[in-house]
């Protein structure tokens, strides 16, 4: 299945988003080609693991980023080869740290199918994580320019910092919004905003449009991450299609249980924190029990809007134009995506 016609059919997409998307489906076509390319080895058994993750690239947001930021900020519509290569540069970055993502979760399950590392073990889920690094900067090596090579640096030390710090907290019933946000900000938001930055950059945009549109990849990023947290605690494993439930499992604090112990009745937030504490294996249903009648969820659902508006405002001064509807489009999608 072509990577455009998976997001649109993507249940939950908005209707705008359908079909509109075909706008960069040409350059879409030659990223998938770039990533296989790049990615080709002498050696066998890598390839097979390479086929394996790639089946994990789904909606490939983080390249159409790229995309459709480089054609809403250039005068003339077009995007060029730089823009592909960046675009495949962030998803090689991106699938590694899912596949690192998946080792920490000790997660069985991605997009319907088995992790790499419950299939091979955690050291080939590592190595391989690794592999899909060392070729993003291998390709972006190849740009004329060296700030890409050093601005793509810099955003994966800071996912690697917002992982540190999430690992550094789990287990913390204390921990605050602001920490939290600081942890999204950089497992998930930074990406997203580099995407769009580079992407308006290369089409010599003014500094006030790649200003913004590094704003709308940070506040989408952000709110991409907060509903993906409410997921995990209320989402359908067959929906979703991939483990839920490991951010309870592993220590991990979310923006409704951030909430919830604060606010819930404190009967409620006493059980909620016993529960935290215990290693029984079916605390994460009772969990969900509790939380989900709270106001805890529309807490959490609300901020991620809060977030899809302010990235939606950061567009402002981009003309009207097919591209831009798509992310206008795209930002409504990252906060209805199907439970």
């Amino acid at each position: 299945m072509s990577p455009t016609l998976e997001l649109s059919q993507s249940r939950g997409a908005s209707a705008a988003l359908t079909g509109m998307i075909d706008c960069i489906a040409a350059e879409l076509s030659l990223v998938e080609r770039r990533f296989n390319e790049e990615l080709r080895s002498d050696v066998k058994c890598v390839n097979a693991l390479v086929r394996h993750v790639a089946r994990f690239r789904g909606k490939m947001l983080r390249p159409i980023l790229v995309l459709l930021s480089g054609k809403a900020a250039c005068r003339v519509g077009a995007v060029s080869d730089a823009h592909v290569t960046i675009a495949t540069v962030v998803e090689m970055v991106h699938m590694a740290t899912l596949v690192h993502d998946d080792v920490l979760d000790e997660a069985e399950l991605r997009r319907k199918g088995a992790t790499l590392n419950h299939l091979r073990g955690n050291e080939a889920a590592v190595l391989l994580g690794d592999y899909l690094i060392s070729h993003s900067y291998h390709l972006c090596s190849s740009l004329s320019s060296p700030r890409v090579s050093r601005v793509i640096a810099h955003t994966t030390n800071q996912v690697c910092e917002g992982e540190l710090l999430q690992i550094h907290n789990r287990n913390n019933l204390d921990l605050e919004e602001g920490e939290y946000y600081a942890i999204v900000a950089r497992k998930t938001g930074v990406l997203c905003a580099v995407c769009c930055m580079l992407g308006a950059q290369f089409s010599s945009a003014s500094e006030a449009v790649v200003k913004g549109m590094e704003n709308y990849g940070l506040s989408l990023g952000i709110a991409f991450q907060i509903q993906d947290d409410i997921l995990d605690l209320l989402g359908d494993r067959e929906v979703v299609g991939k483990t839920l439930g490991s951010d309870i499992r592993k220590g991990k604090l979310t923006l409704p249980l951030i909430h919830f112990l604060r606010h819930a009745p404190r009967e409620h937030r006493l059980l909620l924190r016993s529960l935290l504490e215990s290693p029984d294996g079916d605390k994460v249903e009772r969990i969900r029990n509790l939380v989900l009648p709270s106001e805890s969820i529309p807490y959490a659902r609300a901020a991620a809007a809060a977030r899809i508006a302010e990235a939606k405002e950061s567009l402002a001064l981009l003309p009207d134009s097919p591209p831009k509807r798509v992310l206008l489009a795209m930002a409504d999608f990252v906060i209805s995506r199907p439970m």
